[in-house]
Order: C-alpha cells, then structure tokens, then sequence
C-alpha cells in the first residue's frame, strides 16, 4: 500500500479489512476497497501473525472466503482480474505470513 504505484500495476485494490495507519484516503490511489475479502475481525485477532497459528489461520481464512460475504467479494475480484491485471493492496509488513498469501493462492487456484 505504501509503495510507488507502477504503470503496470492495473487495477488496485486494497484487500484489508482496515485502512493502512498514516496514509489519507485522498493519496491512496486504489480504485477499490474489498473489505469482505480480509479475514474476519476475529480471525484476524484470533491469528495475530503467529508463524505457528499460520497453517490454521490458512484453513479458517480460505472457509471465510466459502462463504458470503467473502465469496462475493472473491467474485468481483476474479471479475476484475478477467479485465486485466490486478494488484492486491495491503499494509502487511509481513507478506509470507499475511492473507494476501493465501488470497493470491485461492485466485490462482480458481482463476
């Protein structure tokens, strides 16, 4: 969320459920906000990237997006990305330990 954006970065969309700390709306430069996509409020607390937790986190996090309203928001996703490219936002520090991860993984998987 905090990098450059690049010419070939498509369409930016911010999967967290929360807006990135420092950063106004105005200057965000995303063209959409799926907050439905981020894991749950309380998966997310339950989770608080523990590297252990992780391949749990994983399992809950891909039945959220089952189920509506992560599914619906997985759709419009997979809708954008059959346009062109996607770039997934996020104002995770640590990526190999993040939704994203998992997110990207279902995308492909279902693409």
């Amino acid at each position: 969320m905090y990098d450059a954006v690049d010419p070939d970065d498509g369409a930016r969309v911010l999967v967290d459920r929360l807006w990135p700390r420092g950063l106004a709306k105005d200057a965000a430069r995303l063209d959409e906000w799926l907050k439905d996509v981020a894991p749950s409020n309380e998966l997310r607390k339950w989770y608080g990237h523990r590297e252990e937790a992780y391949e749990e986190f994983a399992e809950r996090y891909r039945a959220e997006l089952a189920d509506e309203p992560g599914s619906g928001a997985l759709d419009r996703l997979r809708e954008m990305a059959a346009d062109g490219p996607v770039t997934l936002l996020t104002a995770t520090k640590e990526l190999d330990l993040s939704h994203v991860t998992v997110l990207e993984d279902v995308l492909r998987r279902r693409s």
